[in-house]
Formats: structure tokens, sequence, C-alpha cells
């Protein structure tokens, strides 16, 4: 996709997407280039998606790496070319995915392995304060029981999400027609 081939409606996404990147706390230019592979329907390398996007090839470079470390970009062979092309998958059910496992990775499993060291240091402490260790218990159980549902979760393919997604909405709808 050349910068004059992005229409208004692509543009549309594509900064709504790196602004709703933000707010999920993801650089606008990496949320903004994946949205723009995401609609590409070719591999790009990076001076493409630097052109079309009105983007410095150094911000372009340091945001493929880190959609690369996300695992949602990934490089593609091109016969004759020298230079690196980036793809990403189309299925967003599938990308979703990568992303909870990877958020998982970054966030949840450090806390629990801290919170875990709190509760052991906890129970071996004399004169342990009483309210932090039923405060950290109780925070420890939860994110464990969300870790489990995770993993449950995890374990289920994306096309069997897309249809419990579809159900529950519909439970939902059928509980207020009955309720």
């Amino acid at each position: 996709m050349k910068e004059e081939a992005l229409t208004p409606v692509v543009q549309k996404f594509i900064f709504h997407w790196g602004e709703m990147g933000t707010k999920w706390g993801v650089n606008r230019t990496v949320a903004q280039i994946h949205a723009l592979m995401y609609l590409s329907p070719v591999a790009m390398n990076a001076m493409q998606i630097g052109q079309s996007l009105g983007i410095a090839q150094s911000n372009v470079s340091s945001s493929l790496k880190e959609l690369q470390s996300w695992n949602l970009i990934w490089k593609v062979p091109m016969r004759g070319e020298r230079r690196d092309y980036y793809e990403t998958g189309k299925d967003f059910w599938k990308t979703l995915k990568i992303v909870a496992e990877q958020r998982k990775m970054r966030e949840i499993d450090p806390t629990l392995t801290v919170l875990r060291d709190c509760m052991l240091e906890l129970d071996s402490a004399k004169g342990t304060d009483a309210v932090a260790k039923e405060r950290i218990g109780s925070l420890l159980e939860m994110v464990e029981s969300f870790e489990q549902l995770f993993q449950s979760a995890n374990e289920l393919s994306p096309d069997t999400i897309r249809k419990g997604v579809k159900l529950a909405g519909s439970a939902k709808w059928l509980t207020k027609l009955l309720g």
C-alpha cells in the first residue's frame, strides 16, 4: 500500500487503531503499523510502511522490532528482494489470542511470582502483618483463578472461541427476553 493508496476509510481505521493502542499501553506508531499491515493484501517492507504512514525509517524499524517481539508480525521471503518484507495474521481472533498470551507472559506471570514470593515470606516471618497476609493471599487467589481461566480458554481454537462469544451473546439476549 502506498501513501496515495490509503483511502480515507483506511486512514481513519489506522489512525483510530493508533489512538486505541495508546489507551492499551502500546506505542501509537506500533499500533498504526500493525493496522496498516493487517489491512494490506501483500507483505510490506519498512520503506513502504514508512512512506504509507509518513513515518521516519528509524521509527518504523523500532516499531517492527516491537511487533516481532510480540509475535504479531513475521518476515516473509520475497524472491529477488534484499529488503525484509513483513506480514501479520489476518484472522484477528488468532491475533487476540497471541496478544493475550504475550500479556500474560509479560504481566500476569511476573505478578504471580511476586505474589507467591510475598506469601512465602509472610508465612515464614514472625509477627507478620495479618492484614497484608490476608490481602496478598486474597489477591494471589484471584490472579491464580484468572490464570486458570486463561489457560482453559487458551486451549480452545480461535473458531471455538468465536462460537462461544456468539453463544454468550445469544444467551444474554435470551436472558433479557425471558428475564
